[in-house]
């Protein structure tokens, strides 16, 4: 009767082998390939921001020069007493060109924080 009791071990070795490479698979699935996924993904950001920081400049930049060549921010320097005729208002493009770059990284801002429709919670 004992040796018909007696179970059969296996070998524990081709067993552990497979559970050490099913839990090995299944993390990489679960933690690399995200992750790979995810450095694609902050690839296109990064891109797409250094994009938009150099739109915002040469747009910045342009209307800079386009505010500046308008009459009343012209200066004529009268040749005989070196004075400054009219265009008194020479430092308002940069105020005009801080307060649009100032609004357009507000819109930026507001659309960063702005929750997504689909992401809305109906509870």
């Amino acid at each position: 009767m004992a040796d018909k009791e007696q179970t059969k071990v296996k070998d524990s070795s081709g067993t552990f082998g497979e559970l050490k490479e099913m839990v090995t698979n299944y993390a990489k699935q679960q933690t690399v390939e995200p992750l790979k996924n995810l450095g694609k993904w902050a690839a296109f950001g990064i891109a797409g921001a250094v994009c938009l920081t150099i739109g915002a400049f040469l747009t910045g930049l342009g209307a800079l020069r386009l505010f500046q060549k308008m009459d009343w921010t012209q200066c004529e320097i009268n040749l005989e007493s070196g004075i400054c005729e009219g265009g008194g208002w020479s430092f308002a493009p940069y105020m005009f060109v801080f307060a649009l770059l100032m609004v357009i990284a507000g819109a930026c801002f507001w659309a960063m924080t702005k929750t997504p429709e689909w992401m809305d919670d109906d509870a």
